[in-house]
């Protein structure tokens, strides 16, 4: 797999973001986003960028924070992220800047894009899609479903796939329920797959469960997932 480091800019924010494809591979093909979670573009993102790569898609982990920094701590990490959170205009514009780097690669076919999400990276993505991108498809794990705009889901013009653990303390079922009713509502074509016995985080093998019990891996919820989003892309693609 060929891997490269490419700058982009939002704004006057600097962008450092890590793409990867086959490049045994000729003509254009998907290209995916690959937002992170609180702790910034680091081994997870890049694992799932490759796995991507395997199944033939471009794939660009983007650089939400910002200089390529990640945080040294889960307290630095939660700064950076609510700071996003609590501005969803500039959320949008950091992750609308990503999609415009990827569309630039004259490997993708820019008619063909998506993004998929972790954690904050799956509120990110559902604000790519509230924005009005023009992605075939956004794909949230175990992610933030709330948002100030709800009314925003109006302008998704692709499809929504959430996966999300029943059992999770962070999401818990009254922003579920938001989010089923945000989605009627704008009449989006969208998709949510919940998992028993699973609480967030579920699809990061680091996260063992012991430090903080809200986090813990399951390997069902993580294999099903992932074969539920490659599914989904097949579909989204196919047109």
């Amino acid at each position: 797999m060929k891997t490269e480091t490419i700058e982009y800019r939002s704004g006057a924010t600097s962008m450092v973001g890590h793409l990867t494809y086959d490049e045994t591979k000729s003509g254009k093909r998907p290209g995916i986003l690959v937002c992170h979670d609180i702790m910034g573009l680091g081994n997870d993102p890049k694992r799932r960028a490759n796995m991507l790569a395997e199944l033939g898609y471009v794939a660009l982990c983007i650089d939400m924070y910002g200089g390529g920094k990640q945080p040294k701590d889960f307290p630095e990490g939660m700064g950076w992220l609510m700071a996003l959170l609590n501005d969803r205009a500039e959320l949008r514009r950091r992750v609308n800047a990503a999609l415009d780097a990827l569309n630039h690669r004259a490997e993708v076919d820019t008619a063909k894009t998506a993004a998929i999400g972790y954690c904050f990276g799956g509120s990110t993505v559902l604000e790519l899609a509230r924005s009005g991108a023009a992605v075939k498809g956004v794909v949230s794990f175990h992610g933030g479903l709330n948002t100030p705009t709800p009314v925003d889901a109006k302008n998704i013009k692709g499809k929504v796939l959430v996966c999300h653990g029943y059992d999770d303390p962070l999401v818990p079922p009254a922003e579920v329920n938001g989010f089923i009713q945000e989605m009627k509502d704008g009449g989006c074509k969208w998709e949510l797959i919940q998992y028993g016995n699973t609480v967030h985080a579920f699809t990061n093998p680091a996260n063992d469960g012991k430090a903080n019990p809200a986090a813990k891996y399951n390997e069902y919820a993580d294999k099903h997932s992932w074969n539920s989003m490659k599914d989904f892309f097949n579909d989204v693609f196919a047109g």
